[in-house]
């Protein structure tokens, strides 16, 4: 999980207040104290602490609760209000408002550009735009390579210091030629101009140096002259903690960056200290590196983010996962089908498809509003991943019939199945369960108010940062 020790003592501090009778000025203290540690363990600079926990013990001292929610609601709502606004309130998207859309990436060596342009341009692709790499980092040895290398893992094309440009994902293609002679950044970019009208958008990728020096600068400058970039990002890396604010500011007033892409946020104990950091430099955190995978990339948006660290989940960050899983028209002709009470084990094969392009469990349960209350172990959703896996070959020997008729897997068909999919019938019966407490949901949910069956969920509605949706 992302910050997972801070978002862990945030949850702690808070089901203290959930638990309690009364809410005196004493617990308010015990609580302030509680964030000012978890916060001060992550690396958030002490003064920034002291000035967020005043906010929140004065608005919890004076505030009146508003009518309709306890004295309890209310504080929790404070902490999370106080952290979004800490954090930058809104999210700022990128627009893509023009083509070619240019978004340069900058920052120091071993920042984690050249990977981060893949990702950027892996989520844009699956967005449904068309998109290409450009490499200009003249310096690095391997760079070159590694971009190419990325942008055959994303499959799109890339333009680097080749004679002419290379499609990287027809693995066959041999027209490209290196000119080793080229070290001048801008006459890279130049010599594919013409192409680049052809795309959505352009990402470029440059060089970085140990530290923001004089030639780096110039570099930089003059590749932003010529290139003109509508979106000129700073890759941060969140292990560098607290120094991300002075760097973040370097770079603005050097460069004029106009947002940041903090990575290495799963992991590190000082991501907090970084984002906070980026987040009173001047420069908007854009988007946020949650691990190693390609797709493990997100837009930066606090009140998702303030409130998968509480428990809360993350509706927006959810329904943008599941964008690059499930097309809306599948959405909606599984819906049509679950609302008639129809379910069949090919509408939980594709859950279970769809799920599976959404990333891992883990990641995709704390993005859940209530769940990572639950306080589910990790053995246990890893063990849950490898059921699914089961599942999908268990699927695949099963009939035509089977499939959508599950009722009529007898003990023989399940021996049959197991055999077929080399895996234990024990396992077959788990799925058929699996699949009859899911069709018990779907009739339970056949008709009836969503609104009411949230509530008896858990009450999530009246969460902080729930609060203006509605459930139909």
């Amino acid at each position: 999980m992302v910050l997972e020790k801070l978002g862990s003592s945030l949850r702690n501090s808070l089901q203290k207040i959930a638990k309690s009778i009364f809410v005196d000025e004493k617990q308010i203290n015990e609580l302030i104290k509680d964030i000012q540690k978890a916060l001060l363990q992550a690396d958030v600079n002490v003064q920034l602490v002291f000035e967020l926990t005043k906010r929140i013990k004065d608005r919890a001292l004076k505030e009146k609760e508003p009518r309709g929610i306890t004295k309890r609601e209310h504080l929790i709502n404070i902490v999370y209000e106080e952290l979004v606004s800490f954090l930058g309130r809104e999210s700022s998207k990128i627009n893509i408002n023009k083509k070619p859309f240019k978004i340069m990436l900058v920052g120091l060596f071993a920042s984690g550009k050249t990977t981060h342009a893949g990702k950027l341009a892996n989520y844009f692709a699956k967005r449904g735009y068309k998109v290409a790499l450009v490499g200009l980092d003249i310096h690095r040895p391997a760079a070159m390579d590694q971009i190419e290398q990325i942008a055959k893992q994303v499959n799109v094309p890339v333009f680097i210091d080749m004679s002419e440009t290379r499609n990287v994902s027809e693995h066959d293609q041999k027209s490209s030629i290196s000119d080793e002679k080229e070290k001048n950044p801008i006459n890279i970019w130049k010599r594919f101009e013409k192409e680049y009208n052809k795309f959505d958008i352009i990402i470029i990728d440059t060089a970085g140096r140990d530290a923001l020096n004089k030639g780096l600068i110039e570099e930089i400058e003059s590749l932003n002259k010529e290139i003109k970039p509508d979106e000129n990002l700073l890759v941060i890396s969140s292990d560098i903690g607290q120094a991300a604010q002075k760097q973040a500011e370097q770079f603005n007033e050097s460069c004029g960056i106009s947002g940041i892409i903090a990575t290495k946020m799963d992991g590190t104990a000082r991501g907090g200290g970084a984002l906070t950091a980026c987040a009173v430099s001047g420069a908007p955190i854009k988007f946020i590196g949650v691990g190693e995978k390609i797709a493990d990339i997100e837009v930066f948006n606090p009140k998702g983010f303030v409130g998968r660290l509480l428990g809360m989940g993350d509706i927006a960050a959810l329904l943008d996962k599941a964008k690059e899983a499930i097309t809306e028209e599948e959405a909606e002709d599984l819906g049509k089908r679950f609302l008639k009470g129809e379910f069949t084990l090919i509408d939980l094969y594709e859950q279970m498809i769809a799920m599976k392009k959404m990333g891992p469990l883990n990641k995709i349960v704390e993005m859940i509003p209530g769940f990572s209350q639950l306080k589910l172990p990790k053995e246990l959703l890893q063990t849950q991943e490898g059921k699914l896996e089961k599942w999908k070959h268990a699927m695949s020997s099963m009939t035509k019939e089977e499939l959508e008729n599950p009722e009529i897997i007898s003990a023989a068909r399940v021996d049959r199945i197991a055999k077929g999919a080399g895996i234990n019938p024990k396992d077959i019966r788990e799925l058929i369960k699996q699949y009859a407490q899911g069709k018990k949901m779907v009739k339970m949910m056949k008709g009836k108010n969503m609104d009411k069956m949230m509530k008896k969920m858990g009450g999530m509605k009246g969460m902080p940062g729930m609060q203006g949706m509605k459930f139909k």
